[in-house]
């Protein structure tokens, strides 16, 4: 097993002349790497200091680039010196009782404007012939 290291600590690592990351519980220095890593060196760059497992999984490295790793390895991270995850949780609120007013008033213009329309229609047909 290699050294331990505190979050605190490779947060000081975090600039392109030294620049650390964590990936899997593994810190990595990948400061010789960055001119020659595939997608640039602005991805590495935007990893400095914070965990970045979830977008090297997300990419579906290769297994030659995962064998390539063990060369950047300095050790692994100290777990309980990275904040936990909390999950969000939307503040209760409470239920939204909808006025039915509005409702009803819609529903009963929908009856009334067609029969108002047929209304019409059969005045204007009769007014036509009368006169």
């Amino acid at each position: 097993m290699g050294k331990i290291y505190t979050l605190a600590e490779v947060l000081t690592h975090n600039s392109p002349k030294d620049c650390w990351l964590i990936i899997n519980g593994k810190v990595f220095d990948v400061t010789k790497f960055l001119e020659d890593h595939p997608g640039g060196e602005e991805v590495l760059l935007a990893s400095i200091g914070k965990d970045a497992s979830v977008d090297f999984e997300d990419i579906g490295h290769s297994t030659t680039a995962r064998a390539m790793m063990d060369e950047y390895c300095v050790g692994e991270i100290d777990v309980a010196t990275i904040p936990k995850r909390v999950k969000y949780t939307p503040p209760k609120q409470p239920h939204y009782s909808q006025d039915k007013t509005a409702e009803f008033i819609i529903r009963l213009l929908q009856f009334l404007v067609p029969l108002a329309i047929l209304g019409l229609a059969v005045a204007v047909r009769f007014c036509t012939k009368s006169s």
